[in-house]
Protein backbone atom coordinates (compact mmCIF):
# COMPACT_ATOMS: atom_id res chain seq x y z
CA UNK A 1 0.00 0.00 0.00
CA UNK A 2 1.83 3.12 -0.79
CA UNK A 3 0.35 6.68 0.86
CA UNK A 4 0.46 10.03 -0.73
CA UNK A 5 4.14 11.03 -1.26
CA UNK A 6 5.58 12.40 1.78
CA UNK A 7 3.33 11.48 4.15
CA UNK A 8 3.34 8.12 6.69
CA UNK A 9 1.18 5.09 6.03
CA UNK A 10 -2.49 5.40 7.40
CA UNK A 11 -3.73 3.24 10.08
CA UNK A 12 -6.47 0.66 9.01
CA UNK A 13 -9.07 2.90 10.13
CA UNK A 14 -8.31 5.84 8.11
CA UNK A 15 -7.30 3.25 5.26
CA UNK A 16 -11.14 2.34 5.85
CA UNK A 17 -12.61 5.28 5.78
CA UNK A 18 -11.02 6.29 2.67
CA UNK A 19 -12.41 2.93 1.12
CA UNK A 20 -15.87 4.29 2.12
CA UNK A 21 -15.48 7.48 0.37
CA UNK A 22 -13.85 5.80 -2.58
CA UNK A 23 -17.22 3.78 -2.98
CA UNK A 24 -19.85 4.32 -0.21
CA UNK A 25 -22.83 3.00 -2.17
CA UNK A 26 -21.25 -0.46 -1.79
CA UNK A 27 -19.47 0.22 1.66
CA UNK A 28 -21.61 2.10 3.60
CA UNK A 29 -20.02 2.68 6.54
CA UNK A 30 -17.00 2.40 9.56
CA UNK A 31 -17.63 0.86 13.14
CA UNK A 32 -14.36 2.80 15.27
CA UNK A 33 -14.09 0.94 18.78
CA UNK A 34 -12.00 3.23 21.23
CA UNK A 35 -9.78 5.49 20.23
CA UNK A 36 -9.68 8.69 22.44
CA UNK A 37 -8.20 11.68 21.02
CA UNK A 38 -6.91 10.00 18.12
CA UNK A 39 -9.94 9.05 16.84
CA UNK A 40 -11.02 12.75 17.46
CA UNK A 41 -8.60 13.71 14.97
CA UNK A 42 -10.00 11.06 12.57
CA UNK A 43 -13.46 11.94 12.57
CA UNK A 44 -12.55 15.69 12.45
CA UNK A 45 -10.48 14.64 9.29
CA UNK A 46 -13.88 12.16 8.30
CA UNK A 47 -16.87 14.74 8.57
CA UNK A 48 -14.68 17.27 6.74
CA UNK A 49 -14.51 15.08 3.38
CA UNK A 50 -17.98 13.53 4.63
CA UNK A 51 -19.71 16.91 4.38
CA UNK A 52 -18.40 17.54 1.30
CA UNK A 53 -19.98 14.21 -0.29
CA UNK A 54 -23.81 14.88 0.89
CA UNK A 55 -25.32 15.75 4.48
CA UNK A 56 -23.63 14.78 7.65
CA UNK A 57 -26.07 14.15 10.87
CA UNK A 58 -25.36 13.16 14.44
CA UNK A 59 -28.12 10.59 16.02
CA UNK A 60 -27.93 11.28 19.62
CA UNK A 61 -27.89 7.78 21.50
CA UNK A 62 -31.31 9.49 23.87
CA UNK A 63 -32.93 10.39 20.29
CA UNK A 64 -36.85 9.47 20.44
CA UNK A 65 -38.53 7.91 17.09
CA UNK A 66 -40.58 11.15 16.44
CA UNK A 67 -36.83 13.16 15.84
CA UNK A 68 -35.57 10.34 14.15
CA UNK A 69 -38.26 9.19 12.05
CA UNK A 70 -40.09 12.97 11.84
CA UNK A 71 -43.45 13.70 13.73
CA UNK A 72 -45.20 16.64 15.30
CA UNK A 73 -43.49 19.68 16.17
CA UNK A 74 -44.63 20.36 19.53
CA UNK A 75 -43.56 23.28 20.54
CA UNK A 76 -44.84 24.89 17.19
CA UNK A 77 -47.93 22.78 17.45
CA UNK A 78 -49.20 24.50 20.86
CA UNK A 79 -48.46 27.97 19.25
CA UNK A 80 -50.61 27.63 15.89
CA UNK A 81 -53.14 25.35 17.47
CA UNK A 82 -52.89 22.89 14.79
CA UNK A 83 -50.76 19.75 13.73
CA UNK A 84 -47.02 21.33 12.58
CA UNK A 85 -44.91 18.20 11.01
CA UNK A 86 -41.51 18.02 11.57
CA UNK A 87 -39.40 16.11 9.00
CA UNK A 88 -37.09 13.01 10.33
CA UNK A 89 -33.48 13.22 11.20
CA UNK A 90 -33.59 9.96 8.94
CA UNK A 91 -34.58 12.18 6.36
CA UNK A 92 -32.64 14.85 6.31
CA UNK A 93 -29.34 12.58 6.02
CA UNK A 94 -30.71 10.94 2.70
CA UNK A 95 -28.21 10.87 0.56
CA UNK A 96 -25.63 11.22 3.18
CA UNK A 97 -24.12 10.08 6.54
CA UNK A 98 -25.08 9.83 9.97
CA UNK A 99 -22.65 9.22 12.69
CA UNK A 100 -23.96 7.69 15.96
CA UNK A 101 -21.78 8.81 19.34
CA UNK A 102 -21.63 5.89 21.99
CA UNK A 103 -23.57 3.40 19.24
CA UNK A 104 -23.28 0.45 22.43
CA UNK A 105 -26.30 2.41 24.12
CA UNK A 106 -28.34 2.43 20.59
CA UNK A 107 -31.43 0.88 21.32
CA UNK A 108 -33.41 -1.51 18.99
CA UNK A 109 -35.99 0.56 18.29
CA UNK A 110 -33.51 3.40 16.75
CA UNK A 111 -30.90 1.16 15.26
CA UNK A 112 -34.33 -0.45 13.21
CA UNK A 113 -34.97 2.44 11.15
CA UNK A 114 -31.61 3.22 10.44
CA UNK A 115 -30.75 -0.34 9.18
CA UNK A 116 -34.18 0.00 6.78
CA UNK A 117 -32.95 3.39 5.87
CA UNK A 118 -29.40 1.72 4.95
CA UNK A 119 -30.68 -0.92 3.45
CA UNK A 120 -32.87 1.12 1.12
CA UNK A 121 -29.67 2.62 -0.09
CA UNK A 122 -28.04 6.55 0.08
CA UNK A 123 -27.68 6.04 3.81
CA UNK A 124 -24.30 5.53 5.23
CA UNK A 125 -23.56 5.02 8.60
CA UNK A 126 -20.12 5.61 11.21
CA UNK A 127 -20.89 3.73 14.86
CA UNK A 128 -18.59 5.29 17.27
CA UNK A 129 -18.38 2.33 20.08
CA UNK A 130 -16.57 3.14 23.64
CA UNK A 131 -18.16 0.24 25.22
CA UNK A 132 -15.93 -1.73 27.63
CA UNK A 133 -17.67 -4.65 28.03
CA UNK A 134 -18.66 -7.31 25.69
CA UNK A 135 -22.11 -6.48 26.52
CA UNK A 136 -21.43 -3.17 25.24
CA UNK A 137 -21.71 -3.49 21.79
CA UNK A 138 -23.56 -1.61 19.18
CA UNK A 139 -26.61 -3.58 17.90
CA UNK A 140 -25.91 -6.32 15.09
CA UNK A 141 -28.72 -5.15 12.78
CA UNK A 142 -26.40 -2.48 12.19
CA UNK A 143 -22.77 -3.59 12.60
CA UNK A 144 -23.35 -6.38 10.07
CA UNK A 145 -24.63 -3.71 7.63
CA UNK A 146 -21.73 -2.01 7.87
CA UNK A 147 -18.09 -3.35 5.96
CA UNK A 148 -15.26 -1.96 8.57
CA UNK A 149 -15.00 -3.03 12.21
CA UNK A 150 -11.69 -0.71 13.29
CA UNK A 151 -9.88 -0.92 17.10
CA UNK A 152 -8.17 2.09 17.36
CA UNK A 153 -6.43 1.11 20.97
CA UNK A 154 -3.27 0.76 19.42
CA UNK A 155 -3.40 3.74 17.04
CA UNK A 156 -1.00 6.07 18.89
CA UNK A 157 -1.15 8.97 16.19
CA UNK A 158 -3.02 10.44 13.39
CA UNK A 159 -2.21 10.55 9.98
CA UNK A 160 -4.70 12.94 7.35
CA UNK A 161 -4.96 11.25 3.76
CA UNK A 162 -7.12 13.91 2.05
CA UNK A 163 -5.65 13.21 -1.41
CA UNK A 164 -4.27 10.14 -3.17
CA UNK A 165 -2.79 11.19 -6.32
CA UNK A 166 -3.17 8.53 -7.84
CA UNK A 167 -7.00 7.50 -7.02
CA UNK A 168 -9.35 7.05 -10.05
CA UNK A 169 -12.93 6.40 -9.99
CA UNK A 170 -13.80 3.21 -9.02
CA UNK A 171 -16.37 2.72 -11.70
CA UNK A 172 -13.30 2.35 -14.12
CA UNK A 173 -12.05 -0.85 -11.89
CA UNK A 174 -12.60 -4.33 -13.14
CA UNK A 175 -14.19 -6.64 -10.80
CA UNK A 176 -12.35 -9.32 -9.52
CA UNK A 177 -11.51 -12.42 -11.29
CA UNK A 178 -13.58 -15.77 -10.94
CA UNK A 179 -10.64 -17.44 -8.92
CA UNK A 180 -10.38 -13.68 -6.55
CA UNK A 181 -14.04 -14.23 -5.79
CA UNK A 182 -14.06 -17.81 -5.29
CA UNK A 183 -10.81 -17.43 -3.14
CA UNK A 184 -12.62 -15.12 -0.98
CA UNK A 185 -15.59 -17.08 -0.68
CA UNK A 186 -13.56 -19.66 0.71
CA UNK A 187 -11.35 -17.60 3.36
CA UNK A 188 -14.85 -16.71 4.24
CA UNK A 189 -16.32 -20.17 4.97
CA UNK A 190 -12.91 -21.01 6.79
CA UNK A 191 -12.93 -17.79 9.02
CA UNK A 192 -16.73 -19.23 10.03
CA UNK A 193 -18.43 -16.17 8.45
CA UNK A 194 -21.80 -17.57 6.89
CA UNK A 195 -23.31 -14.51 5.63
CA UNK A 196 -22.54 -13.80 1.85
CA UNK A 197 -22.57 -9.88 2.56
CA UNK A 198 -19.14 -9.36 4.16
CA UNK A 199 -18.03 -11.83 1.00
CA UNK A 200 -19.63 -9.25 -1.21
CA UNK A 201 -18.28 -6.41 1.29
CA UNK A 202 -14.47 -7.65 0.70
CA UNK A 203 -14.97 -7.59 -3.17
CA UNK A 204 -16.03 -4.26 -2.95
CA UNK A 205 -13.26 -3.36 -1.03
CA UNK A 206 -10.79 -4.80 -2.83
CA UNK A 207 -12.26 -2.58 -5.93
CA UNK A 208 -12.01 0.60 -3.97
CA UNK A 209 -8.44 -0.45 -2.69
CA UNK A 210 -7.37 -0.63 -6.52
CA UNK A 211 -8.96 2.51 -7.32
CA UNK A 212 -7.60 4.21 -4.66
CA UNK A 213 -4.15 3.61 -6.11
CA UNK A 214 -5.02 3.86 -9.54
CA UNK A 215 -5.46 0.77 -10.62
CA UNK A 216 -7.75 -0.47 -13.31
CA UNK A 217 -7.71 -4.45 -12.25
CA UNK A 218 -7.94 -6.23 -8.83
CA UNK A 219 -4.84 -7.19 -7.90
CA UNK A 220 -3.11 -8.88 -4.70
CA UNK A 221 -2.71 -6.14 -2.18
CA UNK A 222 -6.11 -5.21 -2.62
CA UNK A 223 -7.81 -8.58 -1.88
CA UNK A 224 -5.02 -8.64 0.89
CA UNK A 225 -6.02 -5.36 2.02
CA UNK A 226 -10.13 -6.27 2.02
CA UNK A 227 -9.38 -9.64 4.10
CA UNK A 228 -7.83 -7.67 6.77
CA UNK A 229 -10.64 -4.95 6.81
CA UNK A 230 -13.61 -6.69 6.13
CA UNK A 231 -13.03 -10.49 7.03
CA UNK A 232 -10.59 -11.04 9.44
CA UNK A 233 -12.69 -8.97 12.33
CA UNK A 234 -15.71 -10.76 11.29
CA UNK A 235 -13.88 -14.42 11.86
CA UNK A 236 -15.17 -16.77 14.68
CA UNK A 237 -12.25 -19.67 13.77
CA UNK A 238 -8.89 -19.99 13.07
CA UNK A 239 -8.27 -21.08 9.65
CA UNK A 240 -7.91 -25.30 9.89
CA UNK A 241 -4.68 -24.94 7.99
CA UNK A 242 -2.06 -22.37 8.15
CA UNK A 243 -0.63 -20.88 5.09
CA UNK A 244 2.69 -23.74 3.94
CA UNK A 245 6.00 -22.03 5.05
CA UNK A 246 7.24 -22.91 1.64
CA UNK A 247 10.55 -23.25 -0.24
CA UNK A 248 13.71 -21.75 1.45
CA UNK A 249 14.72 -18.75 -1.14
CA UNK A 250 17.80 -19.45 -3.09
CA UNK A 251 21.08 -18.27 -1.28
CA UNK A 252 21.91 -14.22 -2.23
CA UNK A 253 24.39 -15.55 -4.88
CA UNK A 254 23.20 -18.37 -6.50
CA UNK A 255 22.38 -17.92 -10.33
CA UNK A 256 19.59 -16.97 -11.61
CA UNK A 257 17.07 -19.62 -13.02
CA UNK A 258 16.59 -19.89 -17.01
CA UNK A 259 13.25 -18.54 -17.69
CA UNK A 260 12.93 -20.81 -20.67
CA UNK A 261 13.06 -24.17 -20.42
CA UNK A 262 16.14 -24.71 -22.78
CA UNK A 263 17.85 -21.67 -21.39
CA UNK A 264 17.05 -19.62 -25.20
CA UNK A 265 15.93 -16.02 -25.44
CA UNK A 266 12.36 -15.37 -27.47
CA UNK A 267 11.68 -14.48 -30.63
CA UNK A 268 12.57 -11.33 -30.22
CA UNK A 269 16.10 -12.37 -28.59
CA UNK A 270 15.71 -11.12 -25.25
CA UNK A 271 15.29 -13.19 -22.14
CA UNK A 272 12.25 -13.45 -20.71
CA UNK A 273 12.81 -12.68 -16.57
CA UNK A 274 9.15 -11.77 -15.73
CA UNK A 275 8.04 -13.96 -12.69
CA UNK A 276 5.43 -16.41 -13.29
CA UNK A 277 1.58 -15.31 -12.77
CA UNK A 278 0.52 -16.83 -9.18
CA UNK A 279 -1.46 -20.08 -9.40
CA UNK A 280 -5.05 -20.35 -7.56
CA UNK A 281 -3.22 -21.93 -5.09
CA UNK A 282 -0.72 -19.27 -4.04
CA UNK A 283 -3.48 -16.61 -3.81
CA UNK A 284 -5.60 -19.11 -1.33
CA UNK A 285 -2.38 -18.60 0.73
CA UNK A 286 -1.71 -14.97 0.36
CA UNK A 287 -5.13 -14.21 1.52
CA UNK A 288 -4.56 -17.21 4.48
CA UNK A 289 -1.86 -15.77 5.63
CA UNK A 290 -3.30 -12.03 5.48
CA UNK A 291 -6.21 -13.39 7.43
CA UNK A 292 -4.08 -15.05 9.77
CA UNK A 293 -1.89 -11.84 10.43
CA UNK A 294 -5.20 -9.71 11.13
CA UNK A 295 -7.12 -12.16 12.98
CA UNK A 296 -8.37 -10.97 16.51
CA UNK A 297 -6.52 -12.59 19.58
CA UNK A 298 -9.76 -14.35 20.98
CA UNK A 299 -10.56 -16.44 17.60
CA UNK A 300 -6.91 -18.13 18.69
CA UNK A 301 -7.86 -18.90 22.12
CA UNK A 302 -9.56 -22.16 20.94
CA UNK A 303 -6.66 -24.76 21.64
CA UNK A 304 -6.87 -27.60 24.90
CA UNK A 305 -6.86 -25.54 27.78
CA UNK A 306 -8.14 -22.52 26.63
CA UNK A 307 -11.29 -21.03 26.27
CA UNK A 308 -13.04 -19.15 22.28
CA UNK A 309 -14.55 -16.34 23.21
CA UNK A 310 -16.98 -14.61 20.95
CA UNK A 311 -16.92 -11.30 22.39
CA UNK A 312 -14.94 -7.98 22.17
CA UNK A 313 -12.92 -9.18 25.56
CA UNK A 314 -13.19 -9.41 29.11
CA UNK A 315 -16.50 -8.71 30.89
CA UNK A 316 -20.19 -8.54 31.03
CA UNK A 317 -21.08 -9.96 34.48
CA UNK A 318 -24.02 -7.50 34.30
CA UNK A 319 -27.12 -9.65 35.07
CA UNK A 320 -30.06 -9.91 33.32
CA UNK A 321 -31.95 -6.58 31.78
CA UNK A 322 -35.13 -6.04 33.90
CA UNK A 323 -37.75 -3.37 32.91
CA UNK A 324 -38.42 -0.86 35.06
CA UNK A 325 -40.59 1.88 36.16
CA UNK A 326 -39.17 4.04 38.14
CA UNK A 327 -34.62 3.58 37.23
CA UNK A 328 -32.55 2.40 35.19
CA UNK A 329 -31.72 3.27 31.53
CA UNK A 330 -34.48 5.26 29.72
CA UNK A 331 -36.99 3.27 27.39
CA UNK A 332 -38.82 5.87 25.96
CA UNK A 333 -42.39 6.27 27.05
CA UNK A 334 -45.55 3.87 26.65
CA UNK A 335 -49.31 3.74 27.03
CA UNK A 336 -50.43 3.52 30.89
CA UNK A 337 -51.16 4.85 34.00
CA UNK A 338 -49.27 6.89 36.49
CA UNK A 339 -48.66 5.17 40.16
CA UNK A 340 -47.41 2.76 41.44
CA UNK A 341 -44.14 4.46 40.80
CA UNK A 342 -45.08 5.22 37.30
CA UNK A 343 -43.96 8.46 36.18
CA UNK A 344 -45.97 10.50 33.83
CA UNK A 345 -44.35 11.50 30.34
CA UNK A 346 -45.63 14.99 29.98
CA UNK A 347 -44.41 15.62 26.42
CA UNK A 348 -45.18 12.39 24.90
CA UNK A 349 -48.80 12.41 26.52
CA UNK A 350 -48.74 15.81 24.92
CA UNK A 351 -47.87 14.30 21.48
CA UNK A 352 -50.42 11.63 21.53
CA UNK A 353 -53.08 14.01 22.36
CA UNK A 354 -52.61 16.71 19.60
CA UNK A 355 -54.08 14.89 16.65
CA UNK A 356 -57.52 14.65 18.34
CA UNK A 357 -57.85 18.36 19.86
CA UNK A 358 -60.01 19.83 16.49
CA UNK A 359 -62.40 16.70 17.18
CA UNK A 360 -62.47 16.55 20.82
CA UNK A 361 -63.06 20.22 20.67
CA UNK A 362 -65.93 19.85 18.11
CA UNK A 363 -67.05 17.40 20.28
CA UNK A 364 -67.08 19.48 23.44
CA UNK A 365 -69.73 20.78 25.74
CA UNK A 366 -70.71 24.46 25.34
CA UNK A 367 -68.55 26.68 27.30
CA UNK A 368 -65.64 24.19 27.99
CA UNK A 369 -62.82 26.53 27.46
CA UNK A 370 -60.11 23.50 27.61
CA UNK A 371 -57.25 24.67 25.62
CA UNK A 372 -55.79 21.30 25.40
CA UNK A 373 -58.37 17.70 25.78
CA UNK A 374 -56.81 14.41 27.18
CA UNK A 375 -58.59 11.35 27.64
CA UNK A 376 -56.58 8.44 29.15
CA UNK A 377 -55.80 6.95 26.07
CA UNK A 378 -53.47 9.39 26.01
CA UNK A 379 -51.67 9.24 28.95
CA UNK A 380 -48.10 7.86 28.64
CA UNK A 381 -45.56 6.97 31.30
CA UNK A 382 -41.97 6.28 31.47
CA UNK A 383 -39.71 2.96 31.15
CA UNK A 384 -37.05 2.27 31.57
CA UNK A 385 -34.82 -0.77 31.92
CA UNK A 386 -32.11 -1.64 34.51
CA UNK A 387 -29.88 -4.82 35.33
CA UNK A 388 -29.91 -7.39 38.30
CA UNK A 389 -26.93 -7.54 40.09
CA UNK A 390 -24.83 -10.40 39.12
CA UNK A 391 -23.23 -12.90 42.19
CA UNK A 392 -20.27 -15.33 40.78
CA UNK A 393 -20.33 -18.36 43.40
CA UNK A 394 -17.37 -20.21 43.22
CA UNK A 395 -17.36 -23.90 44.90
CA UNK A 396 -13.94 -25.28 44.93
CA UNK A 397 -12.97 -28.71 45.79
CA UNK A 398 -10.47 -27.88 48.18
CA UNK A 399 -9.62 -31.91 48.81
CA UNK A 400 -6.70 -34.07 48.18
CA UNK A 401 -2.90 -32.53 47.42
CA UNK A 402 -3.53 -30.31 44.98
CA UNK A 403 -5.88 -28.13 47.04
CA UNK A 404 -3.60 -24.96 47.81
CA UNK A 405 -3.11 -24.91 44.10
CA UNK A 406 -6.78 -24.99 43.53
CA UNK A 407 -7.45 -22.35 45.82
CA UNK A 408 -4.66 -20.49 44.88
CA UNK A 409 -6.09 -20.53 41.46
CA UNK A 410 -9.66 -19.55 42.76
CA UNK A 411 -8.38 -16.68 45.10
CA UNK A 412 -6.72 -15.09 41.90
CA UNK A 413 -10.01 -15.20 39.83
CA UNK A 414 -11.98 -13.90 42.93
CA UNK A 415 -9.47 -11.04 42.95
CA UNK A 416 -9.51 -10.64 39.25
CA UNK A 417 -13.55 -10.01 39.10
CA UNK A 418 -13.61 -8.10 42.15
CA UNK A 419 -11.02 -5.81 40.56
CA UNK A 420 -13.69 -4.99 37.83
CA UNK A 421 -16.13 -4.76 40.14
CA UNK A 422 -16.66 -1.20 40.34
CA UNK A 423 -17.94 -0.79 36.78
CA UNK A 424 -20.12 -3.40 37.13
CA UNK A 425 -23.08 -4.76 39.16
CA UNK A 426 -21.18 -7.91 40.15
CA UNK A 427 -21.03 -10.07 43.55
CA UNK A 428 -18.28 -12.53 44.36
CA UNK A 429 -18.52 -15.51 46.48
CA UNK A 430 -16.44 -18.26 47.84
CA UNK A 431 -17.32 -22.18 48.63
CA UNK A 432 -14.71 -24.20 50.18
CA UNK A 433 -15.40 -28.30 50.38
CA UNK A 434 -13.57 -30.65 51.91
CA UNK A 435 -13.17 -33.49 54.55
CA UNK A 436 -16.56 -33.58 55.99
CA UNK A 437 -18.65 -30.71 54.65
CA UNK A 438 -18.68 -27.35 52.67
CA UNK A 439 -18.00 -24.36 54.34
CA UNK A 440 -18.76 -20.57 52.74
CA UNK A 441 -15.42 -18.86 53.29
CA UNK A 442 -16.79 -16.09 51.50
CA UNK A 443 -20.14 -14.72 52.08
CA UNK A 444 -21.27 -12.45 48.88
CA UNK A 445 -19.02 -9.44 48.30
CA UNK A 446 -17.74 -6.53 45.92
CA UNK A 447 -15.14 -5.36 48.53
CA UNK A 448 -11.75 -6.77 46.99
CA UNK A 449 -10.29 -5.55 50.93
CA UNK A 450 -12.86 -7.86 52.57
CA UNK A 451 -12.26 -10.55 50.08
CA UNK A 452 -8.54 -10.55 50.14
CA UNK A 453 -8.80 -10.40 54.20
CA UNK A 454 -10.71 -13.62 53.84
CA UNK A 455 -8.82 -15.52 51.88
CA UNK A 456 -5.23 -14.95 53.19
CA UNK A 457 -5.11 -18.66 54.78
CA UNK A 458 -7.65 -21.06 52.92
CA UNK A 459 -7.78 -24.57 54.66
CA UNK A 460 -7.41 -27.75 52.23
CA UNK A 461 -6.97 -31.19 52.32
CA UNK A 462 -9.14 -34.19 52.97
CA UNK A 463 -12.22 -35.98 51.47
CA UNK A 464 -14.78 -35.26 49.03
CA UNK A 465 -17.70 -33.98 49.77
CA UNK A 466 -19.05 -32.86 46.76
CA UNK A 467 -22.74 -33.27 47.12
CA UNK A 468 -22.37 -30.71 50.18
CA UNK A 469 -20.51 -28.33 47.97
CA UNK A 470 -22.76 -28.18 45.55
CA UNK A 471 -26.31 -28.35 47.92
CA UNK A 472 -24.39 -25.10 49.60
CA UNK A 473 -23.89 -23.64 45.98
CA UNK A 474 -27.68 -23.97 45.67
CA UNK A 475 -28.47 -22.54 48.49
CA UNK A 476 -26.14 -19.29 47.95
CA UNK A 477 -28.16 -19.30 44.71
CA UNK A 478 -31.51 -19.18 45.81
CA UNK A 479 -31.03 -16.80 48.18
CA UNK A 480 -29.49 -14.50 46.01
CA UNK A 481 -32.07 -14.79 43.54
CA UNK A 482 -34.70 -13.96 46.40
CA UNK A 483 -32.67 -10.80 46.63
CA UNK A 484 -33.09 -9.97 42.75
CA UNK A 485 -29.74 -10.89 41.93
CA UNK A 486 -28.80 -13.07 38.98
CA UNK A 487 -26.80 -16.09 40.32
CA UNK A 488 -23.49 -18.21 38.51
CA UNK A 489 -22.25 -21.19 39.68
CA UNK A 490 -18.41 -22.21 38.76
CA UNK A 491 -17.46 -25.88 40.05
CA UNK A 492 -13.97 -25.98 40.13
CA UNK A 493 -13.74 -29.83 40.97
CA UNK A 494 -12.64 -33.58 39.26
CA UNK A 495 -16.29 -34.63 39.47
CA UNK A 496 -15.32 -37.59 42.14
CA UNK A 497 -16.78 -37.54 45.30
CA UNK A 498 -16.26 -39.85 48.10
CA UNK A 499 -17.97 -38.73 51.57
CA UNK A 500 -21.49 -39.03 51.31
CA UNK A 501 -23.38 -35.71 53.21
CA UNK A 502 -23.56 -37.95 56.64
CA UNK A 503 -20.18 -37.65 56.71
CA UNK A 504 -18.85 -41.33 55.92
CA UNK A 505 -16.63 -42.78 53.12
CA UNK A 506 -19.20 -43.93 50.83
CA UNK A 507 -18.16 -43.54 47.22
CA UNK A 508 -21.20 -45.39 45.68
CA UNK A 509 -23.51 -42.79 47.57
CA UNK A 510 -21.82 -39.59 47.51
CA UNK A 511 -21.82 -40.45 43.59
CA UNK A 512 -25.77 -41.18 44.01
CA UNK A 513 -25.89 -37.67 46.39
CA UNK A 514 -24.08 -35.81 43.95
CA UNK A 515 -26.59 -36.95 40.85
CA UNK A 516 -29.73 -35.69 43.41
CA UNK A 517 -27.77 -32.23 44.23
CA UNK A 518 -26.80 -31.59 40.81
CA UNK A 519 -30.87 -32.38 39.38
CA UNK A 520 -31.73 -29.58 42.08
CA UNK A 521 -29.48 -27.69 40.68
CA UNK A 522 -30.20 -27.97 36.70
CA UNK A 523 -34.25 -27.83 37.78
CA UNK A 524 -33.69 -24.02 39.33
CA UNK A 525 -32.44 -23.28 36.17
CA UNK A 526 -29.22 -21.77 37.72
CA UNK A 527 -26.26 -21.41 35.04
CA UNK A 528 -22.85 -23.29 35.93
CA UNK A 529 -19.93 -24.08 34.87
CA UNK A 530 -18.05 -27.52 35.59
CA UNK A 531 -14.17 -26.40 34.93
CA UNK A 532 -12.41 -29.95 35.43
CA UNK A 533 -9.34 -29.34 37.35
CA UNK A 534 -7.84 -33.15 37.16
CA UNK A 535 -4.22 -33.13 34.84
CA UNK A 536 -6.50 -34.97 32.80
CA UNK A 537 -10.02 -34.48 31.47
CA UNK A 538 -12.12 -37.04 33.04
CA UNK A 539 -15.34 -38.39 32.30
CA UNK A 540 -17.00 -37.55 36.04
CA UNK A 541 -16.79 -33.99 35.58
CA UNK A 542 -17.88 -34.13 32.27
CA UNK A 543 -21.17 -36.12 33.43
CA UNK A 544 -21.15 -33.52 35.90
CA UNK A 545 -21.47 -30.83 33.90
CA UNK A 546 -24.62 -32.91 32.10
CA UNK A 547 -26.21 -33.09 35.38
CA UNK A 548 -26.54 -29.27 35.97
CA UNK A 549 -27.06 -28.37 32.67
CA UNK A 550 -24.24 -26.65 31.97
CA UNK A 551 -20.79 -25.81 30.33
CA UNK A 552 -17.79 -28.26 30.71
CA UNK A 553 -14.55 -26.97 30.49
CA UNK A 554 -11.36 -29.09 31.08
CA UNK A 555 -8.40 -26.79 32.28
CA UNK A 556 -6.04 -28.93 33.78
CA UNK A 557 -3.73 -25.98 34.53
CA UNK A 558 -6.27 -23.78 35.31
CA UNK A 559 -5.36 -20.40 35.40
CA UNK A 560 -7.33 -17.20 37.12
CA UNK A 561 -7.35 -15.61 33.81
CA UNK A 562 -8.99 -18.43 31.99
CA UNK A 563 -11.49 -19.17 34.63
CA UNK A 564 -12.64 -15.66 34.78
CA UNK A 565 -13.17 -15.65 30.75
CA UNK A 566 -15.23 -18.70 30.59
CA UNK A 567 -17.26 -17.38 33.35
CA UNK A 568 -17.72 -14.24 31.70
CA UNK A 569 -18.81 -16.21 29.11
CA UNK A 570 -21.93 -17.99 30.75
CA UNK A 571 -22.69 -14.55 32.06
CA UNK A 572 -23.19 -12.62 28.37
CA UNK A 573 -25.40 -15.68 27.53
CA UNK A 574 -27.26 -15.55 30.43
CA UNK A 575 -28.01 -11.88 30.54
CA UNK A 576 -29.27 -12.37 26.80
Amino acid sequence: MIPPAGSAAPSDAELAIQLFLTLPSALPGVVLTGGGPVRDAIMASAEAQLAARGPVRRVPASIDRDRLLGGLDLAATLAAGHGVHQPGLLREAAGGTVILPMAERALPDIAAPIAQAMDGGGLAAMLLDDGMDADEAPPAMLTERIPFHCRLDDVRSHCAVDVWPDRIAADRVMPPSDAQRAALAGLSLALGITSARPMLFAQSAAIAHAALHGRTEVEDDDLTAAVRLVLAPRALNAPAGEPDAGEAPPPADAPPADPQPDGSPDADGETDNEPPMPTDRDLEEILLAAAAAALPRHVLDQDAGRLRIRGKGRGGRAGKALKSARRGRPLGARAGMPGDGRRLALIETLRAAIPWQRLRRDAARPGDGRLVHLRKSDLRVRAFQERQESLTIFAVDASGSSALARLAEAKGAVEMMLAEAYVKRAQVALIAFRHHGAEVLLPPTRSLTRARRALAGLPGGGGTPLAAGLIAAEQLAEAAIKRGQSPIIALLTDGKGNVALDGTANRAAAMAETATAAASIARAGIPAIVIDISPRPRAEASELAAMVRGRYLPLPHAGSAAMVAAIDSIGRENAA
